[in-house]
């Protein structure tokens, strides 16, 4: 475990023992415990262990990361048994709440020490009420563990190929980037944004949480995370489309370039494209490479990623695809596969013939150590970058860009704090950022720019933003395409790689760190 998530975890372990500190103390004076031992970190539940008539050793247990947290739990609710208080709601209030509870209940009258002797006279649990007890904490500290801890993932296409693979199954750290309370806490648990075997919202907005983050730390340059999806915001709740056909994309289809005039053919026909829309916590999650962090510089030159006007970080397992003349020598999928990892199955999309070119040639996704070996082996002739000329989505602007998948920018990512001059010709690049993100309305009047109804050019960012973007860049939907990724869509990092499958276990990657 990274030492940043290390410090994170006993922080809130320290903290578990401690905020309830003041509620405790009044509790110790009515079991004859002097009340500053409430204060002190571990001793405290160490003391409330020894008059349970409980093992004490639980308290060294809570030093376990994470399942400390839980141990903790099963302390607090021990205790709360010495002063008579047995029923499920008092339970689960001293294992969640204790900094509200035990203030709560320590003042009153009824509130009374009875000791570890009264409650073995009094409290007889029913084996109906051992299995709710069970249940309700099996579901609550997976929740808890899902929301704070960590999160199981799993890699639904090939665009971070041959970093992470289709069917990898990851854990996302939610420590590494500090945890970030949901914004919609009202929701079913162990699911995203749908209720399973339908469309159905799985929340409910009653109750909504501004963007909140505990003990954050910054993504940093070449992490790989596991984000909420920015342009998911409104999508078309329909099988075939949501993520896969994201809204805006189908704006631009629809109005043929035009996606105001798409907007108003989807608002047109609500019947065909029902539209709904998703607070930040329950966009689609999306997996990519930080390329570049707040206040970076990037562009994209014939392929090659510049940042900060210095050639970026190549991933060793990220692809390209490559216009490769070969030495003439029969292709065996088997030795493709096995010396270049080059998957010959049409299905994959890996290989395919260049019969424009000639016989011999062929276009292939290769990773820099498959190109490196096919010259070096004498394999190729000639292995050359296929660029493609395909434009971006990302600013929705003609006029003022040009820019395609392997010619882009340059561009400027925001940093939280700096302020720029908005111009008409970087407009497009920044007011999703100004309007959506940050909640201010933008519009031109004349050549006048107006924020919030009052004029002028200057904007101080609120929040920083990143860039992401796929290791296999030939085929992937990324910030090219959406644009900026804000810190409230960061959901963790991708950590480790649990499980791997296809058409059988692939063993080789189990237990692997991503990198």
């Amino acid at each position: 475990m990274p030492a940043h998530d290390l410090f994170v975890v006993y922080l809130i372990s320290v903290l578990l023992v401690l905020l309830p500190s003041w509620g405790l103390s009044k509790l110790f004076v009515k079991a004859g415990i002097p009340s500053w031992k409430a204060y002190v970190p571990f001793y405290n539940t160490w003391v409330m262990q020894e008059k349970a008539g409980r093992p004490t050793y639980w308290a060294i247990l809570q030093l376990i990361p994470v399942a400390g947290w839980f141990i903790t739990m099963g302390i607090f609710i021990e205790w709360v048994k010495l002063f008579g208080k047995f029923s499920l709601l008092s339970h689960t209030l001293a294992a969640f709440v204790p900094f509200f509870y035990f203030p709560y209940i320590a003042p009153h009258k009824d509130t009374r020490f009875i000791g570890a002797e009264g409650v073995k006279k009094s409290y007889k649990k029913t084996g109906t009420r051992e299995w709710i007890d069970a249940g309700v904490f099996a579901v609550v500290a997976a929740t808890l563990i899902r929301t704070f801890v960590f999160e199981a993932y799993t890699i639904p296409t090939g665009s971070m190929e041959k970093t992470l693979l289709v069917n990898d199954f990851l854990f996302v750290s939610k420590l590494s980037y500090g945890p970030r309370i949901p914004n919609t806490p009202l929701s079913v648990p162990f699911v995203h944004a749908t209720l399973p075997g339908g469309l159905t919202k799985s929340y409910l907005e009653w109750i909504k949480i501004p963007y909140t983050r505990w003990f954050a730390s910054p993504v940093k340059r070449n992490d790989i995370v596991v984000f909420n999806f920015p342009a998911g915001d409104t999508m078309i709740n329909k099988e075939d489309y949501l993520s896969a056909r994201p809204y805006y994309q189908v704006c631009k289809e629809l109005g043929r370039g035009n996606r105001d005039l798409g907007r108003q053919a989807i608002l047109a026909d609500p019947d065909s494209y029902p539209l709904t829309v998703r607070p930040v916590d329950k966009r689609e999650n999306y997996v990519k490479r930080c390329v570049a962090i707040p206040g970076d510089s990037l562009q994209l030159k014939a392929g090659v990623l510049f940042v900060n006007g210095q050639p970026a970080y190549q991933p060793p397992a990220s692809e390209m695809q490559y216009e490769v003349e070969t030495n003439g020598q029969q292709l065996d999928a088997t030795i493709m596969k096995e010396e270049y990892n080059v998957d010959m199955d049409p299905e994959k999309q890996e290989f395919a013939a260049n019969p424009e070119k000639g016989k011999n040639s062929y276009y292939m996704l290769l990773t820099n150590e498959a190109r490196d070996k096919m010259i070096k082996t004498g394999f190729a002739k000639s292995v050359t970058l296929y660029q493609i000329s395909d434009r971006t989505d990302f600013p929705y602007d003609t006029i003022h860009t040009n820019w395609s998948v392997d010619n882009y920018g340059p561009i400027w990512v925001p940093k939280k704090g700096s302020t720029i001059t908005i111009t008409p010709e970087n407009y497009s690049i920044y007011n999703r950022i100004i309007d959506v993100y940050e909640h201010h309305r933008s519009e031109w009047r004349g050549d006048k720019l107006y924020i919030d109804g009052i004029e002028g050019n200057k904007y101080t960012f609120g929040m920083d933003y990143y860039w992401m973007m796929g290791d296999n860049r030939h085929g992937s939907q990324d910030s090219r395409f959406w644009g900026f990724v804000p810190e409230d869509h960061v959901v963790g990092q991708a950590w480790l790689i649990w499980m791997s499958w296809e058409k059988g276990v692939r063993w080789n990657r189990l237990f692997r760190r991503i990198h």
